[in-house]
Protein backbone atom coordinates (compact mmCIF):
# COMPACT_ATOMS: atom_id res chain seq x y z
CA UNK A 1 0.00 0.00 0.00
CA UNK A 2 2.36 2.12 -0.95
CA UNK A 3 0.54 5.60 -2.66
CA UNK A 4 3.41 7.19 -3.66
CA UNK A 5 3.77 3.85 -6.35
CA UNK A 6 0.24 3.42 -7.25
CA UNK A 7 0.64 7.52 -8.58
CA UNK A 8 3.56 6.81 -10.64
CA UNK A 9 2.63 3.48 -11.67
CA UNK A 10 -0.53 5.49 -13.46
CA UNK A 11 1.53 8.16 -14.87
CA UNK A 12 4.28 6.00 -16.08
CA UNK A 13 1.26 4.31 -17.77
CA UNK A 14 0.51 7.22 -19.91
CA UNK A 15 3.66 8.15 -21.05
CA UNK A 16 4.02 4.90 -22.47
CA UNK A 17 1.03 4.26 -24.08
CA UNK A 18 1.54 7.00 -26.33
CA UNK A 19 4.42 5.79 -27.95
CA UNK A 20 7.62 7.23 -29.08
CA UNK A 21 7.59 10.57 -30.23
CA UNK A 22 7.59 14.37 -28.47
CA UNK A 23 5.05 15.09 -26.06
CA UNK A 24 3.41 17.68 -24.52
CA UNK A 25 1.12 17.09 -20.74
CA UNK A 26 -2.09 19.28 -20.58
CA UNK A 27 -3.05 19.59 -16.97
CA UNK A 28 -5.47 21.33 -14.78
CA UNK A 29 -4.60 23.11 -11.61
CA UNK A 30 -5.10 20.22 -8.84
CA UNK A 31 -3.66 17.38 -11.38
CA UNK A 32 -0.31 19.74 -12.09
CA UNK A 33 -0.05 18.98 -8.11
CA UNK A 34 -0.81 15.42 -8.24
CA UNK A 35 2.20 14.98 -10.48
CA UNK A 36 4.93 17.58 -9.12
CA UNK A 37 4.57 14.98 -5.94
CA UNK A 38 5.93 12.34 -7.05
CA UNK A 39 7.80 13.37 -10.90
CA UNK A 40 10.19 16.06 -10.64
CA UNK A 41 10.29 17.92 -14.32
CA UNK A 42 13.81 16.11 -15.39
CA UNK A 43 12.34 12.66 -14.74
CA UNK A 44 9.27 13.68 -16.90
CA UNK A 45 11.30 15.07 -19.46
CA UNK A 46 13.35 11.50 -19.77
CA UNK A 47 9.95 9.99 -21.04
CA UNK A 48 9.70 12.25 -23.76
CA UNK A 49 7.50 14.81 -22.44
CA UNK A 50 9.17 18.57 -23.75
CA UNK A 51 6.42 20.67 -22.75
CA UNK A 52 3.82 21.02 -19.88
CA UNK A 53 0.42 23.07 -20.36
CA UNK A 54 -2.44 23.51 -18.16
CA UNK A 55 -6.04 23.22 -19.65
CA UNK A 56 -6.79 26.82 -18.21
CA UNK A 57 -4.06 29.00 -19.73
CA UNK A 58 -5.77 30.36 -22.80
CA UNK A 59 -2.15 30.62 -23.96
CA UNK A 60 -1.99 31.33 -27.47
CA UNK A 61 0.05 28.62 -29.02
CA UNK A 62 1.11 28.00 -33.63
CA UNK A 63 -0.88 24.52 -34.01
CA UNK A 64 2.25 22.11 -33.19
CA UNK A 65 0.93 18.73 -35.20
CA UNK A 66 4.19 17.44 -34.90
CA UNK A 67 3.27 16.65 -31.25
CA UNK A 68 1.22 14.36 -29.50
CA UNK A 69 -0.55 15.76 -26.53
CA UNK A 70 -1.30 13.51 -23.28
CA UNK A 71 -4.50 15.07 -21.50
CA UNK A 72 -4.38 14.49 -17.81
CA UNK A 73 -7.17 16.12 -16.00
CA UNK A 74 -10.46 15.73 -13.19
CA UNK A 75 -13.08 15.15 -14.75
CA UNK A 76 -15.52 18.27 -13.59
CA UNK A 77 -17.86 20.22 -15.62
CA UNK A 78 -15.53 23.22 -15.99
CA UNK A 79 -12.47 20.59 -17.16
CA UNK A 80 -15.39 18.84 -19.89
CA UNK A 81 -15.81 22.35 -21.45
CA UNK A 82 -12.44 23.71 -21.42
CA UNK A 83 -11.04 20.02 -23.34
CA UNK A 84 -14.29 20.34 -25.57
CA UNK A 85 -13.28 24.05 -26.77
CA UNK A 86 -9.71 22.49 -27.18
CA UNK A 87 -10.78 19.56 -29.07
CA UNK A 88 -13.06 21.97 -31.86
CA UNK A 89 -9.87 23.45 -32.72
CA UNK A 90 -6.85 20.94 -31.98
CA UNK A 91 -3.82 22.57 -31.27
CA UNK A 92 -1.96 18.78 -31.74
CA UNK A 93 -1.34 15.92 -33.93
CA UNK A 94 -3.54 13.01 -31.26
CA UNK A 95 -4.84 13.18 -27.84
CA UNK A 96 -4.74 10.73 -25.28
CA UNK A 97 -7.20 11.64 -22.37
CA UNK A 98 -6.86 10.24 -19.21
CA UNK A 99 -9.33 11.40 -16.32
CA UNK A 100 -8.18 11.14 -12.42
CA UNK A 101 -11.58 9.43 -11.51
CA UNK A 102 -14.60 8.17 -13.05
CA UNK A 103 -16.46 10.25 -16.36
CA UNK A 104 -19.79 9.78 -16.86
CA UNK A 105 -21.20 8.81 -20.20
CA UNK A 106 -22.72 12.03 -20.50
CA UNK A 107 -19.46 13.92 -20.87
CA UNK A 108 -17.84 11.10 -22.98
CA UNK A 109 -20.50 12.00 -25.68
CA UNK A 110 -20.18 15.58 -25.26
CA UNK A 111 -16.07 14.96 -25.89
CA UNK A 112 -17.17 12.47 -29.22
CA UNK A 113 -19.59 15.53 -30.21
CA UNK A 114 -16.36 18.28 -30.17
CA UNK A 115 -14.08 15.56 -31.86
CA UNK A 116 -14.82 16.14 -35.55
CA UNK A 117 -10.89 16.12 -36.62
CA UNK A 118 -10.81 12.69 -34.84
CA UNK A 119 -8.11 13.78 -32.92
CA UNK A 120 -8.84 11.15 -29.62
CA UNK A 121 -6.87 7.56 -29.77
CA UNK A 122 -8.01 6.95 -26.09
CA UNK A 123 -10.18 8.02 -23.24
CA UNK A 124 -9.32 6.13 -20.02
CA UNK A 125 -9.92 6.71 -16.16
CA UNK A 126 -6.84 6.31 -13.97
CA UNK A 127 -7.18 7.04 -10.01
CA UNK A 128 -4.85 9.65 -9.66
CA UNK A 129 -6.91 11.91 -7.72
CA UNK A 130 -5.30 12.56 -4.57
CA UNK A 131 -1.79 14.13 -3.31
CA UNK A 132 0.60 11.20 -2.24
CA UNK A 133 2.36 12.71 -0.10
CA UNK A 134 4.75 9.90 1.52
CA UNK A 135 4.64 6.46 0.80
CA UNK A 136 1.87 6.05 3.76
CA UNK A 137 0.43 9.50 3.87
CA UNK A 138 -2.01 11.32 1.21
CA UNK A 139 -3.42 14.87 1.46
CA UNK A 140 -6.74 16.87 -0.58
CA UNK A 141 -4.81 20.30 -0.05
CA UNK A 142 -8.26 20.94 1.39
CA UNK A 143 -8.25 23.65 4.26
CA UNK A 144 -11.57 24.81 5.86
CA UNK A 145 -13.47 21.39 4.96
CA UNK A 146 -16.24 22.20 7.33
CA UNK A 147 -18.46 25.83 7.11
CA UNK A 148 -20.14 26.06 9.79
CA UNK A 149 -19.57 22.32 11.45
CA UNK A 150 -21.40 21.22 8.54
CA UNK A 151 -19.51 20.14 5.26
CA UNK A 152 -18.78 22.81 2.61
CA UNK A 153 -20.51 20.49 -0.42
CA UNK A 154 -18.17 20.73 -2.99
CA UNK A 155 -15.59 19.59 -0.55
CA UNK A 156 -17.50 16.49 0.58
CA UNK A 157 -17.81 15.74 -2.96
CA UNK A 158 -13.66 16.19 -3.63
CA UNK A 159 -13.34 13.91 -0.67
CA UNK A 160 -15.44 11.48 -1.10
CA UNK A 161 -14.21 10.54 -4.95
CA UNK A 162 -10.78 11.12 -3.83
CA UNK A 163 -11.24 8.05 -1.43
CA UNK A 164 -12.84 5.72 -4.15
CA UNK A 165 -10.09 7.06 -6.69
CA UNK A 166 -7.62 5.71 -3.43
CA UNK A 167 -9.07 2.34 -2.69
CA UNK A 168 -9.00 1.58 -6.71
CA UNK A 169 -5.05 2.57 -7.28
CA UNK A 170 -4.27 0.29 -3.99
CA UNK A 171 -6.62 -2.14 -5.61
CA UNK A 172 -8.29 -2.90 -2.42
CA UNK A 173 -11.89 -3.34 -1.61
CA UNK A 174 -13.00 -1.95 1.39
CA UNK A 175 -15.67 -1.69 4.47
CA UNK A 176 -16.00 1.64 5.94
CA UNK A 177 -16.00 2.66 9.22
CA UNK A 178 -16.48 5.85 10.85
CA UNK A 179 -16.62 7.85 14.25
CA UNK A 180 -20.09 7.59 15.53
CA UNK A 181 -20.10 11.08 17.22
CA UNK A 182 -19.17 13.21 14.49
CA UNK A 183 -21.79 14.26 11.99
CA UNK A 184 -19.28 14.95 9.11
CA UNK A 185 -17.65 11.53 9.63
CA UNK A 186 -20.83 9.99 9.21
CA UNK A 187 -22.18 11.82 6.08
CA UNK A 188 -18.44 11.29 4.45
CA UNK A 189 -19.07 7.65 5.53
CA UNK A 190 -22.49 7.28 3.59
CA UNK A 191 -21.18 9.70 0.45
CA UNK A 192 -18.22 7.03 -0.17
CA UNK A 193 -20.25 3.38 0.84
CA UNK A 194 -22.84 4.76 -2.16
CA UNK A 195 -19.87 5.62 -4.36
CA UNK A 196 -18.57 2.08 -3.96
CA UNK A 197 -22.37 0.51 -4.45
CA UNK A 198 -22.29 2.56 -7.53
CA UNK A 199 -18.89 1.76 -9.05
CA UNK A 200 -19.30 -1.99 -8.12
CA UNK A 201 -19.08 -3.55 -11.71
CA UNK A 202 -16.23 -1.08 -11.84
CA UNK A 203 -14.27 -2.28 -8.09
CA UNK A 204 -15.26 -6.22 -10.06
CA UNK A 205 -13.46 -5.44 -13.05
CA UNK A 206 -10.45 -4.14 -11.56
CA UNK A 207 -10.12 -5.35 -7.86
CA UNK A 208 -9.73 -9.20 -7.65
CA UNK A 209 -11.53 -10.82 -4.99
CA UNK A 210 -9.93 -12.73 -2.59
CA UNK A 211 -11.34 -14.09 0.25
CA UNK A 212 -8.38 -15.41 2.24
CA UNK A 213 -7.59 -11.78 2.91
CA UNK A 214 -10.01 -9.62 5.54
CA UNK A 215 -11.00 -6.41 3.41
CA UNK A 216 -9.67 -3.42 4.06
CA UNK A 217 -10.82 -0.94 6.53
CA UNK A 218 -11.21 2.86 5.63
CA UNK A 219 -11.81 4.16 9.15
CA UNK A 220 -12.93 8.05 9.19
CA UNK A 221 -12.04 10.26 12.42
CA UNK A 222 -12.57 13.63 13.10
CA UNK A 223 -10.41 16.14 13.99
CA UNK A 224 -11.98 17.52 16.46
CA UNK A 225 -11.73 14.83 19.00
CA UNK A 226 -7.77 15.38 19.38
CA UNK A 227 -7.35 19.44 18.79
CA UNK A 228 -3.98 19.24 20.28
CA UNK A 229 -1.54 17.19 18.04
CA UNK A 230 -1.93 19.91 15.42
CA UNK A 231 -1.25 23.27 18.43
CA UNK A 232 2.18 21.76 19.00
CA UNK A 233 5.60 22.54 18.27
CA UNK A 234 7.30 19.66 16.62
CA UNK A 235 11.15 18.31 16.67
CA UNK A 236 11.58 16.01 13.92
CA UNK A 237 12.69 17.38 10.58
CA UNK A 238 9.65 17.20 8.35
CA UNK A 239 7.33 18.16 11.00
CA UNK A 240 9.52 21.06 11.93
CA UNK A 241 10.02 22.24 8.88
CA UNK A 242 6.12 22.13 7.95
CA UNK A 243 5.53 23.94 11.19
CA UNK A 244 8.06 26.92 11.04
CA UNK A 245 8.64 27.42 7.30
CA UNK A 246 5.21 25.72 5.89
CA UNK A 247 5.53 22.57 3.24
CA UNK A 248 3.90 23.37 0.31
CA UNK A 249 3.24 20.14 -2.05
CA UNK A 250 6.76 19.49 -1.72
CA UNK A 251 7.95 23.00 -1.76
CA UNK A 252 9.24 25.50 1.02
CA UNK A 253 9.81 29.05 0.04
CA UNK A 254 12.80 30.47 1.74
CA UNK A 255 13.10 33.61 0.22
CA UNK A 256 12.46 35.18 3.53
CA UNK A 257 15.80 34.32 4.71
CA UNK A 258 18.59 36.99 4.54
CA UNK A 259 21.38 36.29 2.11
CA UNK A 260 19.97 33.28 0.81
CA UNK A 261 21.59 32.14 -2.77
CA UNK A 262 19.34 32.92 -5.41
CA UNK A 263 18.75 29.31 -6.67
CA UNK A 264 17.22 28.35 -3.02
CA UNK A 265 14.52 31.16 -2.85
CA UNK A 266 12.27 27.58 -2.78
CA UNK A 267 13.66 24.24 -2.14
CA UNK A 268 11.73 21.10 -3.27
CA UNK A 269 12.01 18.73 -0.18
CA UNK A 270 10.81 15.13 -1.47
CA UNK A 271 11.52 11.88 -0.15
CA UNK A 272 11.76 10.63 -3.22
CA UNK A 273 13.77 12.75 -4.58
CA UNK A 274 16.55 13.10 -1.96
CA UNK A 275 18.03 10.72 -0.18
CA UNK A 276 19.29 12.73 2.83
CA UNK A 277 15.68 14.01 3.20
CA UNK A 278 14.12 10.45 3.02
CA UNK A 279 16.81 9.28 5.75
CA UNK A 280 16.42 11.76 8.19
CA UNK A 281 12.55 12.73 7.91
CA UNK A 282 11.65 11.52 11.21
CA UNK A 283 15.18 12.48 12.74
CA UNK A 284 14.90 14.89 15.71
CA UNK A 285 16.20 18.51 15.57
CA UNK A 286 19.47 17.49 17.93
CA UNK A 287 20.14 14.83 15.22
CA UNK A 288 19.77 16.65 12.45
CA UNK A 289 22.47 18.58 13.49
CA UNK A 290 25.07 15.63 13.90
CA UNK A 291 24.02 14.19 10.40
CA UNK A 292 24.02 18.13 8.22
CA UNK A 293 27.93 18.15 10.28
CA UNK A 294 28.58 14.59 8.80
CA UNK A 295 27.53 15.08 5.32
CA UNK A 296 28.89 18.56 5.19
CA UNK A 297 32.86 16.38 6.02
CA UNK A 298 31.75 13.97 3.45
CA UNK A 299 31.35 16.76 0.69
CA UNK A 300 34.47 18.69 1.76
CA UNK A 301 36.82 15.86 1.26
CA UNK A 302 35.09 14.76 -2.35
CA UNK A 303 35.72 18.82 -2.99
CA UNK A 304 39.20 18.45 -1.98
CA UNK A 305 39.79 15.25 -3.96
CA UNK A 306 38.37 17.13 -6.75
CA UNK A 307 40.68 19.92 -6.81
CA UNK A 308 43.77 17.36 -8.21
CA UNK A 309 43.34 17.17 -11.57
CA UNK A 310 46.59 16.75 -12.92
CA UNK A 311 46.32 13.35 -15.26
CA UNK A 312 44.19 12.77 -18.65
CA UNK A 313 42.85 10.08 -16.22
CA UNK A 314 41.95 12.29 -13.55
CA UNK A 315 40.12 14.57 -15.77
CA UNK A 316 38.15 11.76 -16.98
CA UNK A 317 37.06 10.65 -13.35
CA UNK A 318 36.28 14.25 -12.52
CA UNK A 319 34.14 14.62 -16.13
CA UNK A 320 32.41 11.39 -14.86
CA UNK A 321 31.78 12.24 -11.23
CA UNK A 322 30.40 16.01 -11.92
CA UNK A 323 26.99 15.74 -11.84
CA UNK A 324 27.04 13.48 -8.57
CA UNK A 325 29.30 16.08 -7.21
CA UNK A 326 27.11 18.94 -8.42
CA UNK A 327 23.85 17.12 -6.94
CA UNK A 328 25.37 16.65 -3.79
CA UNK A 329 26.44 20.46 -3.60
CA UNK A 330 23.54 21.05 -4.14
CA UNK A 331 21.70 18.64 -1.21
CA UNK A 332 24.73 20.25 1.44
CA UNK A 333 23.62 24.23 0.28
CA UNK A 334 19.65 23.70 0.70
CA UNK A 335 19.90 21.36 4.22
CA UNK A 336 22.38 23.98 5.41
CA UNK A 337 20.31 26.90 4.44
CA UNK A 338 16.47 24.99 6.09
CA UNK A 339 18.65 23.64 9.13
CA UNK A 340 20.12 27.04 9.83
CA UNK A 341 16.59 28.87 9.23
CA UNK A 342 15.29 26.56 11.64
CA UNK A 343 17.81 26.88 14.19
CA UNK A 344 17.61 30.87 13.79
CA UNK A 345 13.49 30.54 14.20
CA UNK A 346 14.32 28.36 17.89
CA UNK A 347 16.26 30.47 19.70
CA UNK A 348 14.70 33.80 18.19
CA UNK A 349 11.31 32.97 19.21
CA UNK A 350 12.46 30.95 22.72
CA UNK A 351 10.50 27.88 20.70
CA UNK A 352 13.02 25.71 23.67
CA UNK A 353 10.97 27.55 26.67
CA UNK A 354 7.38 27.36 24.42
CA UNK A 355 7.77 23.85 23.93
CA UNK A 356 8.51 22.40 27.15
CA UNK A 357 5.29 24.12 28.74
CA UNK A 358 3.04 22.94 25.95
CA UNK A 359 4.40 19.12 26.44
CA UNK A 360 3.91 19.75 30.17
CA UNK A 361 0.34 21.41 29.57
CA UNK A 362 -0.74 18.46 27.71
CA UNK A 363 1.24 15.85 29.60
CA UNK A 364 1.44 16.92 33.06
CA UNK A 365 -1.48 17.55 35.58
CA UNK A 366 0.08 20.93 37.44
CA UNK A 367 -2.49 23.49 37.19
CA UNK A 368 -0.78 26.27 39.36
CA UNK A 369 2.56 25.95 38.17
CA UNK A 370 1.29 25.53 34.30
CA UNK A 371 -0.81 29.16 34.76
CA UNK A 372 2.05 30.63 36.53
CA UNK A 373 4.77 30.00 33.47
CA UNK A 374 1.95 30.51 31.04
CA UNK A 375 1.52 34.37 32.61
CA UNK A 376 4.82 34.73 32.87
CA UNK A 377 5.73 33.25 29.13
CA UNK A 378 2.94 35.52 27.30
CA UNK A 379 4.26 38.70 29.01
CA UNK A 380 7.34 37.85 27.13
CA UNK A 381 7.72 40.01 23.84
CA UNK A 382 10.05 38.01 22.48
CA UNK A 383 7.35 35.44 21.83
CA UNK A 384 5.46 35.10 18.58
CA UNK A 385 2.04 36.17 18.88
CA UNK A 386 1.06 32.81 16.98
CA UNK A 387 3.19 30.91 19.81
CA UNK A 388 1.13 33.29 22.31
CA UNK A 389 -2.40 32.12 20.58
CA UNK A 390 -1.12 28.22 20.54
CA UNK A 391 0.02 28.62 24.68
CA UNK A 392 -3.02 29.88 25.43
CA UNK A 393 -5.00 27.84 23.44
CA UNK A 394 -3.77 24.38 24.94
CA UNK A 395 -4.06 25.58 28.50
CA UNK A 396 -7.65 26.27 27.54
CA UNK A 397 -8.58 23.22 26.09
CA UNK A 398 -6.47 21.49 29.07
CA UNK A 399 -8.38 23.07 31.86
CA UNK A 400 -11.52 24.00 30.62
CA UNK A 401 -13.05 21.72 33.33
CA UNK A 402 -10.46 23.01 36.42
CA UNK A 403 -12.78 24.86 38.92
CA UNK A 404 -9.67 27.47 39.55
CA UNK A 405 -8.70 27.83 35.29
CA UNK A 406 -7.59 31.06 34.22
CA UNK A 407 -8.79 31.33 30.89
CA UNK A 408 -9.68 34.91 31.15
CA UNK A 409 -6.38 36.08 32.82
CA UNK A 410 -4.61 34.18 29.73
CA UNK A 411 -7.39 36.18 27.19
CA UNK A 412 -6.41 39.62 29.14
CA UNK A 413 -2.91 39.30 28.21
CA UNK A 414 -2.90 38.01 24.81
CA UNK A 415 -5.08 41.14 24.33
CA UNK A 416 -2.25 43.11 26.55
CA UNK A 417 0.63 42.04 23.98
CA UNK A 418 -1.87 43.35 20.92
CA UNK A 419 -2.51 39.82 20.05
CA UNK A 420 -6.01 38.46 18.43
CA UNK A 421 -7.40 36.47 21.27
CA UNK A 422 -9.98 34.67 19.45
CA UNK A 423 -7.96 31.65 19.44
CA UNK A 424 -8.45 29.99 22.47
CA UNK A 425 -12.10 30.71 22.56
CA UNK A 426 -12.27 29.43 18.74
CA UNK A 427 -10.23 26.37 20.15
CA UNK A 428 -12.36 25.46 22.66
CA UNK A 429 -15.91 25.51 20.56
CA UNK A 430 -14.36 23.84 17.94
CA UNK A 431 -12.93 20.86 20.16
CA UNK A 432 -13.43 21.19 23.89
CA UNK A 433 -14.82 18.31 26.08
CA UNK A 434 -18.42 19.22 24.80
CA UNK A 435 -17.11 18.36 21.41
CA UNK A 436 -14.51 14.99 21.95
CA UNK A 437 -15.61 11.46 22.96
CA UNK A 438 -12.12 10.13 23.86
CA UNK A 439 -10.22 11.09 26.95
CA UNK A 440 -7.83 13.39 25.57
CA UNK A 441 -5.63 13.86 28.50
CA UNK A 442 -5.87 10.86 30.01
CA UNK A 443 -8.02 12.04 33.15
CA UNK A 444 -10.23 9.39 33.19
CA UNK A 445 -8.01 6.13 32.17
CA UNK A 446 -6.49 4.70 35.26
CA UNK A 447 -3.72 3.27 33.11
CA UNK A 448 -2.93 6.63 31.88
CA UNK A 449 -3.03 8.38 35.34
CA UNK A 450 -0.77 5.40 36.71
CA UNK A 451 1.72 6.27 33.67
CA UNK A 452 1.97 9.46 34.28
CA UNK A 453 2.58 9.22 37.91
CA UNK A 454 5.98 7.53 36.92
CA UNK A 455 6.37 9.81 34.48
CA UNK A 456 6.47 12.37 37.29
CA UNK A 457 8.45 10.65 39.17
CA UNK A 458 11.20 8.75 36.78
CA UNK A 459 11.84 11.81 34.76
CA UNK A 460 10.91 11.81 31.00
CA UNK A 461 13.47 10.98 28.30
CA UNK A 462 12.76 13.97 26.16
CA UNK A 463 10.44 16.49 27.91
CA UNK A 464 10.01 17.87 24.46
CA UNK A 465 8.88 14.87 22.85
CA UNK A 466 6.71 13.67 25.77
CA UNK A 467 3.01 13.87 23.66
CA UNK A 468 1.85 10.90 22.22
CA UNK A 469 -1.40 11.82 19.37
CA UNK A 470 -4.50 9.49 20.38
CA UNK A 471 -4.56 8.38 16.70
CA UNK A 472 -1.91 5.69 17.47
CA UNK A 473 -4.17 4.08 20.07
CA UNK A 474 -6.37 4.44 17.72
CA UNK A 475 -5.31 2.23 14.95
CA UNK A 476 -3.45 0.07 17.67
CA UNK A 477 -7.06 -1.01 18.88
CA UNK A 478 -8.24 -1.28 15.23
CA UNK A 479 -5.39 -3.49 13.95
CA UNK A 480 -5.92 -5.93 17.50
CA UNK A 481 -9.77 -5.83 16.25
CA UNK A 482 -10.26 -3.94 19.74
CA UNK A 483 -12.66 -0.67 18.42
CA UNK A 484 -15.64 -0.68 19.80
CA UNK A 485 -18.34 -1.00 17.30
CA UNK A 486 -20.46 1.18 19.33
CA UNK A 487 -17.70 3.83 18.84
CA UNK A 488 -17.04 3.33 15.62
CA UNK A 489 -19.63 1.52 13.31
CA UNK A 490 -19.28 0.13 10.62
CA UNK A 491 -21.04 0.18 7.17
CA UNK A 492 -21.03 -2.72 5.13
CA UNK A 493 -18.60 -5.67 4.22
CA UNK A 494 -17.26 -6.10 7.27
CA UNK A 495 -16.80 -10.32 8.05
CA UNK A 496 -15.10 -9.79 11.91
CA UNK A 497 -11.84 -10.57 11.18
CA UNK A 498 -9.08 -8.48 12.51
CA UNK A 499 -7.56 -6.24 9.39
CA UNK A 500 -4.05 -6.13 8.02
CA UNK A 501 -4.93 -3.49 5.91
CA UNK A 502 -6.51 0.25 7.07
CA UNK A 503 -6.88 3.37 5.20
CA UNK A 504 -6.98 6.39 8.42
CA UNK A 505 -8.88 9.69 6.99
CA UNK A 506 -9.07 12.41 9.23
CA UNK A 507 -11.53 14.88 8.26
CA UNK A 508 -10.25 18.37 9.15
CA UNK A 509 -6.48 17.59 8.57
CA UNK A 510 -3.74 15.12 9.59
CA UNK A 511 0.03 15.89 11.14
CA UNK A 512 3.49 14.82 10.45
CA UNK A 513 3.38 13.71 13.76
CA UNK A 514 0.68 11.23 13.63
CA UNK A 515 2.58 10.34 10.27
CA UNK A 516 5.51 9.36 12.19
CA UNK A 517 2.93 7.34 14.13
CA UNK A 518 2.02 5.46 11.29
CA UNK A 519 5.55 5.03 9.94
CA UNK A 520 6.42 3.30 13.61
CA UNK A 521 2.90 1.30 13.45
CA UNK A 522 4.24 -0.14 10.27
CA UNK A 523 7.17 -1.16 11.03
CA UNK A 524 6.59 -3.10 14.38
CA UNK A 525 4.05 -4.87 12.52
CA UNK A 526 5.48 -6.19 9.63
CA UNK A 527 2.29 -8.17 8.66
CA UNK A 528 0.14 -4.87 8.95
CA UNK A 529 -0.16 -1.92 6.13
CA UNK A 530 -1.64 1.29 6.89
CA UNK A 531 -2.32 4.70 5.04
CA UNK A 532 -2.82 7.86 6.93
CA UNK A 533 -4.83 10.73 4.83
CA UNK A 534 -6.19 13.69 5.40
CA UNK A 535 -8.26 17.03 4.21
CA UNK A 536 -5.05 18.43 4.57
CA UNK A 537 -1.19 18.19 6.49
CA UNK A 538 -1.94 20.83 9.43
CA UNK A 539 0.63 22.98 10.79
CA UNK A 540 -0.54 25.14 13.72
CA UNK A 541 -1.46 28.08 11.04
CA UNK A 542 -3.77 26.82 8.74
CA UNK A 543 -5.37 24.61 11.90
CA UNK A 544 -6.22 27.68 13.68
CA UNK A 545 -7.75 28.59 9.66
CA UNK A 546 -9.22 25.32 9.89
CA UNK A 547 -11.22 26.59 13.41
CA UNK A 548 -12.26 29.78 11.94
CA UNK A 549 -13.87 28.17 8.96
CA UNK A 550 -15.49 25.24 10.99
CA UNK A 551 -16.99 27.66 13.53
CA UNK A 552 -18.24 30.56 10.59
CA UNK A 553 -21.48 31.86 11.69
CA UNK A 554 -21.42 29.10 14.69
CA UNK A 555 -22.72 31.89 18.00
CA UNK A 556 -20.37 30.89 21.26
CA UNK A 557 -22.61 28.56 23.35
CA UNK A 558 -19.46 26.61 25.21
CA UNK A 559 -17.51 29.71 25.94
CA UNK A 560 -19.99 31.95 27.74
CA UNK A 561 -19.00 31.65 31.48
CA UNK A 562 -15.46 32.68 31.05
CA UNK A 563 -14.84 35.72 32.14
CA UNK A 564 -13.04 38.74 30.88
CA UNK A 565 -14.30 38.25 27.25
Amino acid sequence: MNVIQAVKMYITKMTEESGPGMKVILMDKETTSIVSMVYSQSEILQKEVYLFERIDSHAKWDNMKHMKCIVFIRPTSENIALLSRELRDPKYGVYFIYFSNVVSKADIKTLAECDEEEAVREVQEVFADYLAVDRHLFSFNIVGCLQGRVWNQQHLQRVSQGLLALLLSLKRRACVRYEAASEPCARLAERVRDLLRREAVLIDNSIPYNGELPPTQLLIIDRRNDPVTPLLSQWTYQAMVHELLTINNNRVSLAHVPDVPKDFREVVLSSEQDDFYAKNLYSNFGEIGQTIKSLMEEFQTKAKSNQKVESISDMKNFVEQYPLFKKMSGTVTKHVTVVGELSACVGRHKLLEVSELEQEIVCQSDHSKHLQRLKALLADGALRDSDAARLASLYALRYEKHAGQGVGAALELLRARGAADGAPLAALEYGGAHARHGDLFGLQDAVKITNRLFKGLNGVENIYTQHTPPLKDTIEDLLRGKLREAQYPTLGGDDGRRPTHVVVFVVGGATYEESLCVHQINKANPGAKVVLGGTTIHNSASFFEEIKSAMQGVHRTHTKHIRNV
